[in-house]
């Protein structure tokens, strides 16, 4: 599996399919590919790191036939480096998880990385940057939860914003190349506090499969995530 350039998608749009109709996941995944979507998300839950349960190894195996787009796939279960090799072989070009229960992280991600994938580290809105402090360099992704985990369809936590600024702000002094993602609560509303804040990647699932109309949804969230883009990159504040 060759390495995907994450930056050359940037400001980049990782629709969720957890709030997709999985009677009809071939259609979602095709109206995520005409219009716009970067990355496809998949949330993997295991009921014990979150309380809910979601999928495994055969939808993201399926969702790799159905598609060529990269699959970024968030791992909240408890001791995830017993199965990256397994979600990487069924078609993962991302694998993030959670240092809240990765006490081995350097181990992790080096494994991520020896097997071909894109490396990942998240955290949920109450754990503190430090915990990810020594591993940063090293990881291609920093996923901040701007929701507690484990269910679809939440409102993001403004605060939680304030500690993507200061990420952002690390990650640029430093210099490194990990890019930011937010996930939970995303909307056309909030993508430009989002990107303002310093996100790099957005994570969306109810607002556009809730939707009576996802395409517009998906139009607008890529017009707002343009415009924030440029607006922050340009030094301007049009979009806090």
């Amino acid at each position: 599996m060759s390495m995907v350039d994450l930056r050359s998608r940037l400001p980049a749009l990782a629709p969720s399919i957890l709030d997709a109709d999985f009677a009809c996941l071939a259609d979602a995944v095709r109206l995520l590919e005409a219009h716009g979507a970067d990355f496809i998300h998949l949330d993997v839950m295991d009921g014990r790191f979150v309380p809910n349960i979601s999928f495994g190894l055969p939808v993201v195996s399926a969702v790799r036939r159905l598609t060529r787009l990269p699959l970024d796939v968030h791992l909240m279960i408890v001791e995830p480096e017993r199965y990256v090799e397994a979600f990487i072989e069924a078609g993962a070009t991302i694998v993030t998880v959670h240092a809240e229960v990765s006490p081995h992280l350097h181990r992790t991600v080096q494994l991520i990385h020896e097997h071909g994938a894109r490396a990942g580290v998240a955290l949920n809105p109450a754990t503190p940057l430090a915990l990810i402090e020594e591993i940063l360099p090293f990881v291609d992704v920093v996923l901040v939860m701007t929701v507690n985990p484990g269910f679809g369809g939440q409102t993001l936590i403004p605060s939680v914003l304030q500690k993507v600024r200061r990420l952002r702000a690390r990650i640029d002094e430093q210099r490194l190349p990990a890019v930011i993602e937010i996930d939970g609560g995303i909307k056309p509303s909030n993508v430009g506090a989002g990107i303002a804040a310093g996100a790099d990647v957005l994570v969306t699932g109810s607002a556009v499969f809730h939707a009576d109309d996802p395409a517009a949804v998906l139009h607008a969230l890529r017009t707002e995530a343009q415009r924030a883009w440029l607006a922050h990159r340009s030094g301007s504040s049009d979009g806090d």
